[in-house]
């Protein structure tokens, strides 16, 4: 079974305190969301990574279970403490809670799965990564709640068949699977960069870009990006009940999670049944703009929420917006 690994990213900076909404989360206009009555609702979201700050003051309220698939804390699978920090940071972004002080995440009301299938030094086998997949898809909670949405900020150069079936299968039960694009990027927008999961067709892909809207210089680039979200000086969650500012397309992955939730929420609340993998896809897709740069480097263009105000009924599920 091959390696997997961190997709690789910068701590620019560690902080004690803040108070700050995000600027990552304001540029994709998840604000707007909430004001329209939408938050997350319980959304069950699996983060599979290095784990979770599960005492941090941001996740009081937010984790609902989790799991250990690596050997860290003598392979312990009930404990999924993060010694790195990444899963902490990546958690924040998705669903940090609502405080006095402190960082706010896309989908404050959502809750976690907390999957470990990296270790401390942010590598692991394949097969945890496997394994976590599979608890995601079985996972049930203590009010039949089911995962809906998986995010892995993680990859590995090497195509593994048995972590492609796990991925279609959790598709086949309508969850969508959001993955980093990578940050093996040259800069060079017409070259081909691959990272795995990333790379499959059934995830939705997701690069980075600044916070000025241009395209990361290390994001990857490919014909199977589906869109980008800010993933440069991103703020969040982090070790000692702390903060950091981190970078890479981890960073930017978190934040289509998130605004999954939202979508996922909006849409079952108007349509009064639960949404197939390709509607909330088309939902995302439906929420971005395109940027003066190549598919290969946007995808479908910038994460934008604010029209999710709008009726989902709206929405044109055609094949040009499904996977």
């Amino acid at each position: 079974m091959s390696k997997v690994s961190l997709i690789p990213f910068k701590v620019e900076k560690v902080l004690n305190d803040t108070k700050v909404i995000p600027p990552g989360i304001e540029m994709i206009e998840a604000p707007a969301v909430w004001e329209a009555g939408y938050k997350g609702g319980n959304t069950v979201v699996a983060v599979l990574d290095t784990g979770c700050e599960t005492t941090h003051i941001e996740f009081k309220d937010q984790i609902i279970d989790g799991r250990n698939f690596t050997t860290d804390d003598n392979s312990d699978p009930d404990n999924v403490e993060d010694s790195n920090g990444h899963g902490t940071h990546v958690c924040g972004t998705v669903a940090a809670c609502e405080n006095d002080k402190g960082v706010i995440g896309t989908a404050p009301k959502a809750k976690l799965l907390v999957v470990k299938v990296l270790s401390g030094q942010g590598y692991g086998d394949t097969k945890w990564v496997i394994e976590g997949v599979r608890y995601a898809i079985n996972w049930r909670g203590p009010n039949n709640e089911r995962v809906r949405v998986i995010s892995m900020s993680l990859g590995g150069r090497i195509d593994t068949p048995e972590l492609h079936q796990a991925i279609k299968d959790a598709v086949a039960e309508d969850i969508l699977v959001v993955c980093a694009a990578g940050n093996e990027g040259d800069g060079n927008h017409d070259t081909d960069e691959y990272a795995y999961p990333g790379a499959y067709p059934e995830v939705v892909q997701v690069g980075s870009v600044n916070l000025e809207g241009e395209i990361s210089r290390f994001s990857n680039t490919n014909c199977a990006i589906d869109l980008v979200a800010p993933g440069e000086e991103i703020i969040s969650t982090y070790l000692n009940n702390g903060y950091a500012v981190l970078s890479g397309t981890s960073m930017a992955t978190p934040h289509v999670s998130g605004a999954a939730a939202l979508l996922i929420e909006q849409g079952e609340k108007e349509f009064e049944r639960k949404l197939t993998e390709p509607e909330i896809f088309a939902q995302l897709i439906k929420h971005t703009v395109s940027l003066n740069f190549s598919r290969r480097a946007q995808g479908s263009g910038l994460l934008k929420l604010s029209s999710s105000v709008v009726s989902v009924e709206d929405a044109e599920y055609t094949t040009s917006s499904i996977k």
